[in-house]
């Protein structure tokens, strides 16, 4: 989103006319994407929407949509699908060199966090890829994630790990790291 000029002519533009579109019963629904928890609340606050999908910003490793966004969404029934769930890929591969986190190499600070959550995954028994799902999913309001793959074996891998217990002890242990915001849900 390029700023409020942006936000405008989006809300002004194509969802007044989705929204005639819906009230026509053209389409059943109205769904918006987006990666900025400021735009994802205003977006929420200002429109009836049926869905959204939120990248990167509800995942154990940060969670900036918890504050607004995700209660909002709950408190307006809009199913929220989190993409990004692995921020760009460091919470699939861990603190490896050349890890990304936004599109970016990961910086120093985020390594060290991924290394401090991943210790905690480990001590157990659960890799960071199959906590970092499992987590997101216990969000207000999450409908699903959307998990990018680009072979067969990480298709089959996601659903493995989705399919795995994870200890409720994990949760408690992070929050008690500091590694989760004090007040996020977790998976039950």
């Amino acid at each position: 989103m390029e700023g409020p000029k942006r936000y405008r002519e989006a809300m002004d533009g194509a969802y007044r006319a989705l929204e005639k579109l819906r009230s026509e019963k053209v389409i059943t629904g109205i769904g918006i994407g987006v990666n900025d928890p400021v735009y994802a609340a205003k977006f929420l606050r200002e429109g009836d929407f049926d869905c959204m999908l939120l990248a990167g910003r509800y995942s154990i490793l940060e969670q900036p949509a918890l504050q607004e966004v995700l209660p909002l969404a709950a408190e307006k029934c809009v199913g929220v699908m989190l993409g990004g769930v692995f921020n760009s890929g460091i919470l699939a591969t861990g603190p490896v060199a050349g890890a990304r986190y936004n599109y970016a190499p990961a910086p120093p600070e985020i390594l060290e966090r991924v290394r401090r959550i991943e210790r905690v995954c480990a001590s157990h028994g659960v890799p960071l890829p199959t906590a970092a799902m499992h987590f997101s999913l216990g969000g207000p309001a999450v409908a699903s994630l959307v998990l990018g793959a680009v072979a067969p074996e990480e298709v089959k891998r996601n659903v493995a790990a989705l399919s795995a217990k994870v200890p409720s002890a994990l949760w408690s242990d992070l929050k008690a790291e500091g590694l989760l915001a004090a007040e996020a849900p977790v998976p039950a």
